[in-house]
């Protein structure tokens, strides 16, 4: 499978995960997850999966300041209907990297491990997407994102209707995906870090 080179220059997430290691899945526990993951699990890339991941890892880097995060150990509350645009897109990739489940998720053993019920809907905070709390500690954050700064090209909506025409020709759709993905390499290589982009607060 061949992706995008950029993707392998978006910064990857680090995390220890007690299940992983309890299991003997990987040493310590330790886990890394990538852009290309959240691609496979979405199965497709855009600015909704990249800022998705970049709030997820803003949200952990928030959380857990330089000490290495903790997944299934944060609670994530969206503030939105599942169904309700790209909420439910969002959710999932918060699932990849925290571990917060829905009502589907891992039971757990002996009380321990639970991910299950950690990931909720409808939550009150319109002024943000998410909140991402630790269990442990009850410190919360609360995510946001303005792409203003981040625009899509000013020909992607002429592209876009030539490439999903039944007409269109290889060069065409090739052209689409390319002015497409650079929106996303953007995101993910210039505005990773960017708290005007990817915003996090604590309130109260």
């Amino acid at each position: 499978m061949s992706l995008p080179a950029f993707f392998a220059e978006a910064p990857r997430i680090q995390l220890r995960d007690p299940l992983a290691e309890f299991l003997g899945a990987s040493d310590g526990g330790l886990l890394e997850y990538s852009y290309a993951d959240a691609v496979r699990l979405a199965g497709h890339s855009c600015p909704t999966v990249a800022s998705a991941y970049l709030m997820a890892r803003a949200g952990l880097r928030a959380l857990y300041g330089n000490t290495t995060a903790v997944r299934g150990a944060v609670s994530v509350t969206m503030n939105g209907p599942e169904a309700e645009g790209t909420t439910g897109v969002i959710a999932q990739v918060f699932t990849l990297i925290t571990g917060a489940a829905a009502d589907n998720g891992f039971h757990g053993i002996g009380g321990r491990f639970v991910r299950q019920g950690l990931l909720g809907y409808d939550g009150d905070d319109p002024q943000s997407i998410a909140s991402f709390r630790r269990n442990d500690s009850g410190d919360t954050v609360h995510l946001s994102l303005d792409l203003s700064s981040v625009p899509p090209a000013s020909q992607m909506r002429h592209l876009m209707g030539r490439a999903m025409s039944a007409d269109a020709t290889a060069e065409e759709r090739r052209e689409f995906g390319a002015v497409w993905q650079e929106r996303v390499r953007r995101l993910l290589l210039e505005h990773a870090d960017d708290a005007n982009v990817i915003r996090v607060e604590r309130r109260g």
